[in-house]
């Protein structure tokens, strides 16, 4: 008697233990049949090197999309592939009748994504969470869905019904580029990362061919909102070494035409203090697609110059240096060079040239019960933080304002759609040399996302075959619970303790607030601690790895405070654009420096960030969700290299095995008692016996009607 192993004949004489050893070991080895596993549940025995194995080996096959049970792993590539993401491909996983048979792809996620939203038995809104490292490729994920959905789910019954269809998935597509030139950026990890998160809904119709039978038509999307997470504003004017600012001030320098290097004072070879590596040139410093997009979204021409020029004059703002004051009575004086910029500035920005130079030198403070007001000089050191804080101003109110144009111009109107598709781009976890507040505040949301992972898959399967009674052995698996209960939890954990420091009236000390959360929060397993580190700092361990998180200026992060005569001075510009940004406001109250007493509570950086990540998964668990686990092969961003590594501390992280067991162990199909009822009603008038009855059977009947059906 021959037994067949993974396609090898075994015979069952004395020799066959032996025999079966060997083809075992031909199958942990032998990359040949790995990777035609086109799903890791094949996979046996499911380890993390026979997963990694096999991975490596569709890789190195070219092969870069592979199912883990309810996640789909997807691989970088880093080269383009056109051919896999073709019109073509999209149309032919859309056409499948049971598009789940074809090769793993986004686009099988897509498609059932798309077929469970227009569900005639019980529509309901889906997610799709793209998650992994920085550079794993989760922007390009993203954007490839969004092309699958506009090309899909359009269904136009005449030629104005096509026109409108096709510009609200023009003006969808196009959000793309202008969000990704103002959003992202060149860092040590990915040539085009994410500097903030970003929900996509994408709307869809409900309109049914007739009343009576109800048969569906292909629904159409009829627009999208954008909510946006956490811009890493800093970025303008601080840079991490061989980093760089967001694309778009890379791309008007080098895109320009020679009258905008005129007009915008850009002229060629001009070096800036804020635009580190302008010698790296990168698909993403297309000034033109970017244009041409702002254009489709309805962003004017003399309005796309309005911005340049704003952009260029926080450039020039950028080059305005500061020497030390010999005499603390009188202002810091201009380092040589710097007048020019100042008034460069001014002239770009619209804004009185002396007004300016006045607000970013000297500080305006109000005392007593007459609030008097004194005006004090600012050390060199203010001087950089006003400047700085000027420019991270105007580029958030930028970014904010650009995210509500794009969302004015493809929102639908509420009663025109009924259910939705959303897309969660989040940035990936990050770990750097410097880690500060921003890392603090991404890492958290990717602990959060990796919590409703858990909570959704992991746990909540497990649970429901206990709750239904079937022979079960509970897989164990990472939580991170004890991880959030440190960052987020009550009543002391990180969040509070930085938040109560913010309340304090008094100067923070980076080396006290390290202290405050060691010894605070010293219980928690998650909190490692930072002996050889000559810089206050702390170590939290994540699901992903352990970060460690400098304490300098991250209490002044979290303030963000805005000196009203920022304000006051950008109210007082000409430019149309900083006029609407920054409206004059009458009746608004002054907020300088108020007393003890009448201090209103500080809404924090992470206070403000913590509700908004609490709103969207609020989002998140009114949906059925799907997973994309994004995998970064290498940290070089070159094809054809798979570090094993590196690979296998991002399936560690995720819980990838984990997954896979449950899902190979599970039950792939489960439909609701009710959804069998009505989708299989008619087949009870072949059983029978079966009496039909108009207002359906009674529980207990209909559980052995479904039975019967089953069983026929």
């Amino acid at each position: 008697m021959l037994q067949q192993v993974n396609g090898h004949s075994s015979g069952s004489d004395a020799h066959g233990g032996e025999s079966l050893r060997e083809d075992l070991q031909e199958f942990l080895g032998g990359e040949a049949p790995l990777h035609q596993l086109d799903d890791l549940t094949k996979v046996n025995p499911v380890t993390l090197e026979t997963v990694l194995r096999c991975l490596q080996a569709r890789y190195t096959a070219d092969t870069f999309y592979t199912n883990a049970g309810c996640t789909l792993v997807a691989l970088n590539p880093f080269k383009p592939i056109p051919q896999l993401y073709s019109p073509e491909l999209m149309q032919e996983y859309h056409a499948a009748p049971q598009p789940q048979k074809l090769k793993p792809h986004i686009f099988t996620v897509g498609e059932q994504t798309y077929r469970s939203v227009k569900s005639l038995i019980e529509p309901v809104n889906q997610s799709v969470v793209v998650s992994g490292e920085s550079g794993a490729g989760k922007t390009w994920t993203s954007r490839c869905l969004m092309k699958f959905y506009a090309v899909v789910a359009a269904s136009p019954t005449s030629w104005e019904n096509h026109k409108i269809a096709e510009r609200i998935e023009q003006r969808i597509l196009n959000s793309n580029p202008v969000m990704e030139a103002f959003g992202n950026a060149c860092t040590l990890r990915n040539n085009n990362s994410s500097r903030f998160g970003k929900f996509i809904q994408l709307q869809l119709n409900r309109q049914l061919m007739g009343s009576s039978l109800l048969v569906p038509r292909a629904q159409q999307m009829t627009g999208a909102a954008v909510q946006t997470y956490l811009l890493e504003k800093t970025r303008v004017a601080c840079q991490a070494s061989s980093e760089r600012n967001f694309h778009i001030f890379y791309q008007i320098c080098k895109g320009a035409s020679a009258d905008e290097r005129l007009q915008w004072h850009l002229p060629e070879g001009a070096a800036f203090s804020w635009l580190p590596n302008p010698e790296r040139t990168l698909e993403e410093d297309c000034f033109e697609v970017t244009r041409e997009a702002m254009l489709l979204l309805g962003i004017d021409a003399p309005t796309q110059n309005n911005i340049f020029q704003a952009l260029a004059g926080l450039l020039h703002l950028g080059n305005t240096r500061f020497a030390d004051s010999e005499d603390e009575a009188q202002p810091c004086p201009l380092m040589d060079g710097a007048e020019c910029s100042v008034r460069t500035s001014a002239s770009l920005l619209r804004l009185p040239e002396d007004p300016l130079l006045e607000t970013l030198r000297i500080r305006t403070i109000r005392a007593g019960r007459r609030q008097q007001v004194f005006r004090k000089p600012c050390s060199r050191a203010e001087c950089d933080t006003r400047r700085d804080c000027l420019a991270k101003l105007v580029y958030a109110r930028l970014f904010d304002w650009l995210v509500s144009v794009i969302n004015s111009s493809i929102c639908a109107d509420p009663d025109s759609w009924t259910t939705f598709i959303g897309l969660l781009d989040v940035y990936g976890f990050e770990s750097f040399p410097t880690n500060s507040l921003e890392q603090l505040c991404i890492n958290y949301a990717n602990e959060k996302l990796q919590q409703h992972f858990v909570a959704h898959y992991l746990r909540a399967q497990q649970e429901e075959y206990t709750a239904e009674g079937l022979e079960w052995s509970t897989v164990s698996y990472q939580d991170n619970q004890t991880c959030l209960d440190l960052i987020e939890g009550s009543p002391i954990s990180i969040c509070s303790l930085i938040n109560e420091e913010c309340r304090l009236n008094r100067p923070s000390s980076a080396a006290q607030l390290q202290t405050r959360i060691e010894s605070s929060l010293a219980g928690s397993p998650c909190l490692g601690h930072s002996k050889l580190s000559r810089e206050p700092s702390f170590i939290v361990v994540h699901y992903a790895g352990s970060v460690r998180y400098h304490t300098a200026g991250l209490v002044e992060k979290n303030k963000d405070p805005i000196p009203p005569e920022l304000t006051r001075l950008l109210q007082q510009s000409q430019d149309p654009l900083l006029k609407v940004l920054f409206p004059a406001d009458p009746e608004e109250k002054s907020q300088e420096e108020p007393s003890g007493q009448s201090r209103a509570p500080v809404l924090t950086v992470v206070s403000k960030f913590k509700a908004s990540l609490e709103q969207l998964l609020q989002v998140l668990h009114s949906t059925t969700p799907h997973y994309i686990r994004c995998i970064k092969p290498n940290s070089q961003g070159r094809a054809q290299m798979f570090h094993q590594e590196e690979v296998l501390s991002q399936l560690e992280a995720c819980g990838l095995v984990e997954t896979i067991h449950i899902s190979a162990a599970g039950f792939p199909i489960r439909v609701s008692h009710r959804n069998f009822l009505e989708r299989y009603e008619l087949l009870r008038r072949l059983c029978p016996g079966a009496a039909a009855s108009p207002h359906g059977p009674p529980p207990d009947e209909g559980r052995s009607a479904s039975r019967e059906a089953l069983g026929s």
